[in-house]
Parts: structure tokens; C-alpha cells; sequence
């Protein structure tokens, strides 16, 4: 599913921080986790990165691990260095006014249609 889609289906409960970035990105799956170092060994291509971090590190570790996008939850709004670099990387990132757990629900529904 592309994060455009889902983004679409999730309304008022997504906004997209980076513009059109990475809105062509195809999701697999989400994940949900805010230690860095976890997300590095456990994350993995085409993913849905769901977090409350909103530094830098987590663009960088977003690329490394080759994530779909990334999705602050509860509103979690973060600098324009964090947003340009997501930008410049082809990520997409969205903040959402659900839980973790609720935006995960969600995408876990999605993806099984």
C-alpha cells in the first residue's frame, strides 16, 4: 500500500509534515518503537515508523533501515532541519493525533484489505 493511500484513509487523523516526500513510498508494515539502537537492528525496508522522537537521529536511522515513512504520534511536531532532511531523504512524515497503538491498529487494517 502506499503511504499516499493510507494517508488518505487515515483524514483528519494524518497530516504530512514533508509535502509530497516519500508519499510514493510503499508500506509494508509498521513498527512502533523509540529506542534508536532497536529500531536500527530490528526495523527493516518498507516500513511505517511509528515514534514520539523528533530528532535528527531518527531520519538517519529512518534511512538506514530503508523506512516507508515516519509517523509521530500524539501530535509530536518536530524542527525544520528534521523535516528537510526527511525531505531530502524521499521519507515521508506524518503526525498523527492517535496513539502508537491506535495508528498501528489502524494500519494493520489497511494493509490486510
Amino acid at each position: 500500500m502506499k503511504m499516499l493511500t493510507v494517508k488518505d484513509l487515515l483524514g483528519e487523523d494524518a497530516r504530512a509534515l514533508t509535502g509530497d516526500a516519500g508519499l510514493d513510498n510503499a508500506i509494508k508494515d509498521g513498527y512502533t518503537c523509540d529506542l534508536l539502537s532497536w529500531v536500527m537492528s530490528h526495523g527493516h525496508e518498507g516500513t511505517a515508523w511509528v515514534t514520539v522522537q523528533r530528532n535528527l537521529n531518527v531520519v538517519a536511522v529512518a534511512t538506514l533501515i530503508d523506512c516507508a515513512c515516519i509517523v509521530l504520534a500524539e501530535n509530536v511536531l518536530t524542527e525544520t532541519d528534521f523535516l528537510d532532511k526527511a525531505k531530502q531523504e524521499g521519507i515521508a512524515v506524518l503526525s498523527t493525533p492517535l496513539t502508537a497503538y491506535q495508528f498501528c491498529a489502524k494500519l494493520a487494517a489497511f494493509l490486510k484489505e
